[in-house]
């Protein structure tokens, strides 16, 4: 039997790979299998970056091209590589582009090891008035800004910071609904209560790993270059710096300004076969700091059935401007769930992942246990 469709939700992989087909999706090469997740594409940096000014958005009637020839500073060639230094903005075409029906619409979020080196990337396009997201009916090129805040990076035509899903119709996703599917399915526990509003609440863990007696991790400020396409390839602690229960004060660890921190939720997280989820980054209403930069959770994330019970939300925590100080179970953003327009062809994890079943897990590309 086919299976069940609705109207209006993210598409999955299945549909991804039609609208690819029918030229929704196109590219300057064609796209290969390893970028499609079960509800999201990897995007593709081309072979033309400019270093800019400052970061902007071309606002309406304005291409990235017209405002690049205003601001850009100086243009790169990816072809064999580049550095991108930390603390400058570069601007980077992407290989993928979009010919959007009406009806059709599209957001963008950085992958999860992206967020996870502190690399801050956003999606761009032609008369944008907002970063990551892409009007129905939108025909015409996809440019990624990117501005690595820790660690420089080594990136060149092909690699994959950013990722993109398709939603049909209009979302409206509602607090009942999730209530719903905390009763039903369960998409947190391990906190004491769950809290649905705008959202289903995280928060933070700041008990000792049970293993590793660790907290977190603290970026070191002064690391070497990392190669975004070479997985397992950095030793840990040339980069990252552990945290630990000596690191907590009374009540809990102060966020130094500027630092970046790698910290897990105390709840564990559920996104069922049917839905994708978000995680919404940075609220001023619970505190001078930001949460988690990559959103996307794709459909099976933590699923029981999958074998991935217990699996934790990993959460990339930068203070703002002052020392700020976190306590243990405070809420540090908010998962919002989104129906499917029906269950993916594949399930995350089920192709091999490198964060399902995670706890403190580190990016990709640095050598772990």
């Amino acid at each position: 039997m086919p299976a069940e469709e609705f109207e209006n939700g993210i598409l999955p992989v299945q549909h991804l790979e039609q609208a690819i087909h029918d030229g929704v999706i196109a590219a300057d090469r064609p796209v290969e299998e390893g970028q499609l997740q079960p509800a999201s594409l990897d995007l593709r940096l081309g072979r033309e970056a400019w270093r800019v000014q400052a970061s902007f958005l071309p606002g309406q009637h304005m291409t990235v091209a017209d405002k690049l020839a205003q601001f850009g500073m100086h243009k790169i060639d990816l072809s064999d590589g580049a550095v991108l230094e930390r603390g400058c903005v570069y601007i980077v075409k992407l290989q993928e582009r979009l010919r959007l029906p009406v009806g059709i619409s599209a957001m963008a979020n950085p992958k999860s090891s992206t967020g996870r080196l502190d690399i801050f990337t956003r999606l761009i396009t032609d008369g944008a008035r907002e970063f990551e997201s892409v009007a129905d009916g939108y025909e015409g090129p996809l440019y990624a800004e990117i501005s690595p805040r820790t660690f420089s990076v080594l990136v060149r035509a092909g690699s994959r910071l950013s990722q993109l899903r398709l939603r049909r119709g209009i979302s409206a996703p509602s607090d009942l609904l999730m209530e719903s599917l905390q009763s039903t399915v369960g998409l947190v526990h391990g906190a004491d209560r769950t809290d649905i509003r705008d959202g289903v609440a995280l928060s933070v863990n700041l008990e000792p790993d049970v293993k590793s007696g660790m907290i977190g991790w603290r970026a070191r400020k002064h690391a070497g270059l990392i190669d975004i396409d070479a997985p397992a390839s950095q030793p840990v602690d040339a980069f990252w710096e552990r945290v630990t229960p000596s690191d907590l004060t009374v009540g809990g660890l102060v966020l130094n300004p500027d630092e970046f921190y790698i910290l897990a939720s105390r709840e564990f997280v559920t996104v069922p076969k049917d839905h994708a989820a978000e995680m919404r980054a940075y609220d001023t209403r619970v505190g001078e700091f930001r949460a988690h930069y990559a959103g996307f959770f794709d459909p099976g994330f933590g699923m029981a059935e999958l074998g991935a019970e217990g699996t934790r939300a990993v959460l990339e925590v930068r203070s703002h401007d002052v020392p700020f100080l976190i306590e243990q179970g405070q809420t540090v953003c908010r998962l919002v769930y989104e129906p499917m327009v029906s269950v993916p062809a594949t399930l995350y994890g089920t192709g091999g992942s490198n964060y399902q079943s995670q706890g403190l897990r580190l990016a990709k590309h640095f050598i772990q246990d």
